[in-house]
């Protein structure tokens, strides 16, 4: 069922917070998968009923897409955000948001221009857009427009973070009161974010004044930005990562990850270098960090988002398309962020040893097992895209695929039962079997911990043009409360784990 009792929500959502922190994953908990789905037609019965193979048990509902937002007689007074002209990218749900209390969901728009965010009322069944651009950026307008939103992200202040990707300026949109009415909506763009390809945002789980941010680039950096005063966005100091090794290794900070010589180090022990003052003042001889610009390579072009040549100007050490981040805490109590390397089809590991030092490793790549003690799968780690994590610690990879494979892209389970930071196994969860889409935006209901969500985005069913009627972008809501004799799942329905992570 769609409608969920709100007094359990709430009930849960109080008994997770009072319960003791969660170790940082637990064993497996399901029959993993032996191979990707096969890819279906456009609107087939698959797509409209059950886009994802899962392992047994595990239910799945259509929360919203937009063929039902759209549709009047079903949902009248209702709105999402469609660009006109844009086939499969009119709407491109995200990386979903849901507050604390998990009766909203807040749905980026990766469109190209106008994009926005629709806030959707579960008990309701209501989609409104609350916030959007003008298109003006069609015609390099960008004041009042906005592109490519793909990170979505609750904030501790209880606004919401939407961010610009490879449209727009690479700017930070803050949400001031995103459960206002529509028409009360405020905004801001904060300024003191460095300008980059954004994708992956979050907020630390130990320092209440640290946000990290990622550059998806082929170059990409990792950033943080600690406020000056805790809870203030506003104003501080913006560092980036570099492996300490990576320069004295032969490593060019501009050079694409796969341009890198034989040797070169980006990986070990590694410190968050300045890029500005504790004022936000950008350093002497630093590129402006918070310049608007396009995205685009800044080797031949002077006129880039700031971020990324200002890292460049460090040494900072690039990776192949950072994407999305989960933060969390290991249980030696160090605080670990964990970012998808698209491009290099791996998951790093950041653990925090000590004032701006960390150490860097690999959480998961192809060379690790798959569906280690269980029937070996012919799914492969590819384009590892978006991160989630479930109440007990586990992380999940979400694959950018399969995008006109014949073949659908994957979710994985990261299988670190010592803990460690570096998996034993990665096995096979889900595999998605639209037509021209991909898997993105799962999240775990923070107040229900056995359901989560994920979108289906760009579907070729968007396109209304070649699919009348297509059911579109959509979310879809998965129940793992009906799994049988697993210890994590009993322990998640009586409330033994909780969030450790602003997902």
């Amino acid at each position: 069922m769609k409608l969920h009792n709100a007094w359990f929500r709430l009930a849960m959502s109080s008994a997770l917070i009072a319960t003791p922190a969660a170790k940082a994953g637990t064993d497996i908990w399901f029959t993993p998968l032996t191979q990707s789905a096969p890819v279906v037609a456009p609107n087939a019965l698959e797509e409209l009923s059950s886009p994802w193979i899962t392992p047994a048990d595990i239910t799945q509902v259509n929360w919203v897409s937009l063929n039902e937002v759209e549709n009047q007689v079903l949902s009248p007074g209702q709105s999402i955000v469609r660009v006109p002209g844009q086939s499969t990218s009119a709407s491109m749900f995200d990386m979903l948001a849901t507050n604390p209390e998990g009766t909203h969901l807040f749905i980026p728009h990766e469109t190209p221009i106008g994009a926005g965010c629709t806030r959707y009322d579960i008990e309701a069944r209501k989609a409104e857009t609350i916030f959007a651009g003008d298109q003006q950026g069609a015609v390099g307008n960008w004041t009042r427009d906005f592109g490519a939103f793909d990170p979505c992200r609750w904030t501790p202040n209880r606004t919401l973070f939407l961010a610009e990707e490879w449209a727009g300026l690479g700017r930070v949109v803050e949400i001031l009161n995103p459960m206002a009415p529509v028409g009360q909506i405020q905004h801001r763009v904060l300024e003191s974010i460095a300008n980059v390809s954004h994708e992956g945002i979050n907020f630390s789980v130990k320092y209440r004044n640290t946000i990290y941010f990622i550059d998806e680039w082929n170059s990409g950096s990792i950033y943080k930005f600690v406020m000056k005063r805790i809870g203030d966005y506003t104003v501080g100091q913006t560092f980036v990562l570099r492996v300490d090794n990576f320069l004295t290794s032969g490593g060019v900070a501009a050079a694409n990850y796969n341009q890198q010589a034989v040797g070169v180090q980006r990986e070990g022990p590694a410190t968050w270098v300045p890029l500005t003052d504790g004022n936000g003042q950008p350093l002497p001889g630093i590129t402006n960090p918070f310049r608007d610009g396009p995205t685009n390579d800044p080797r031949t072009n002077s006129n880039t988002m700031g971020g990324r040549p200002a890292a460049d100007d460090v040494g900072a050490t690039p990776y192949g398309r950072p994407e999305d981040m989960i933060v969390t805490l290991l249980p030696n109590k160090r605080e670990v962020i964990y970012v998808a390397i698209t491009s290099e089809n791996k998951i790093i590991a950041i653990e925090e040893t000590g004032k701006n030092k960390s150490i860097v490793r690999t959480l998961a790549d192809n060379n690790t097992p798959k569906n280690l003690g269980f029937p070996s799968t012919t799914g492969v780690l590819n384009s590892p895209d978006n991160l989630a994590i479930d109440a007990a610690g586990n992380i999940y990879v979400i694959e950018d695929a399969p995008n006109g494979d014949s073949n659908g892209g994957d979710i994985w389970f990261v299988r670190d039962t010592n803990n460690d930071g570096q998996a034993e196994s990665l096995d096979h969860f889900m595999s998605i079997r639209v037509d021209g889409s991909e898997a993105t935006g799962m999240i775990f209901n923070p107040a229900i911990p056995t359901e989560f969500h994920v979108c289906v985005q760009h579907p070729d069913s968007t396109n209304l043009g070649a699919v009348p009627n297509g059911l579109g972008d959509a979310v879809w809501t998965f129940d793992i409360s009906k799994i049988q004799n697993t210890n994590f799942v009993r322990s998640l329905r009586r409330g033994a784990f909780r969030f450790i992570s602003n997902q």
